[in-house]
């Protein structure tokens, strides 16, 4: 059986950017110039000059390369989360990405923006997804949808992923291989 997909976003899950004490629990802060990011700048401006900041922690890399998945992009950043996100967490550089057809997209039933393209992008695939952006609404249409077990892990912006995120994700995984119930 092929491993189900790992779906990343970077900014909650990977970076808690409303935290407070990241730096405390052992992330560092980076600045980094995303294109999309950089999009909503003037660009001679102060803001566009220092980057944003991005707080990554280092070990997170290894941790999401030893759970059982195939990781993929599933971020705004698209495939500058390659460039400046995975060397600063030990990911491979070419991860896969989902390439969205349009960004921050109003949705006709209250969707998240991504949750259409994503499950397009996972064909029917077995698939984890880790958000910050994840509703109840779009967990239902997901397992109305969906003809394979997905899992949709909100991550909140404050803590990002932790360790009960890990382990809720090796279970989940564990739950539909072959060796599962």
């Amino acid at each position: 059986m092929t491993r189900p997909l790992l779906l990343l976003d970077v900014d909650g899950p990977l970076n808690p950017f409303r935290s407070r004490l990241a730096g405390l629990r052992g992330y560092t802060s980076h600045r980094m110039r995303p294109s999309i990011w950089l999009s909503y700048r003037a660009p001679e401006s102060r803001s566009a000059r220092r980057g944003v900041r991005v707080r990554l922690h280092p070990a997170h890399g290894a941790r999401l390369l030893a759970l059982p998945y195939e990781l993929a992009w599933a971020t705004a950043w698209t495939h500058e989360a390659n460039t400046l996100i995975s060397p600063h967490i030990g990911l491979p550089a070419d991860l896969p990405v989902i390439e969205w057809p349009e960004l921050f997209t109003r949705d006709p039933d209250g969707l998240f923006w991504k949750t259409r393209p994503l499950l397009e992008w996972a064909a029917g695939r077995p698939f984890a997804w880790v958000d910050d952006m994840i509703t109840p609404r779009d967990v239902a249409w997901v397992a109305a949808h969906h003809p394979a077990p997905a899992l949709l892990l909100r991550i909140h912006p404050r803590h990002g992923l932790r360790p009960q995120d890990f382990t809720t994700l090796d279970r989940w995984a564990a739950g539909i291989s072959p060796a599962g119930p």
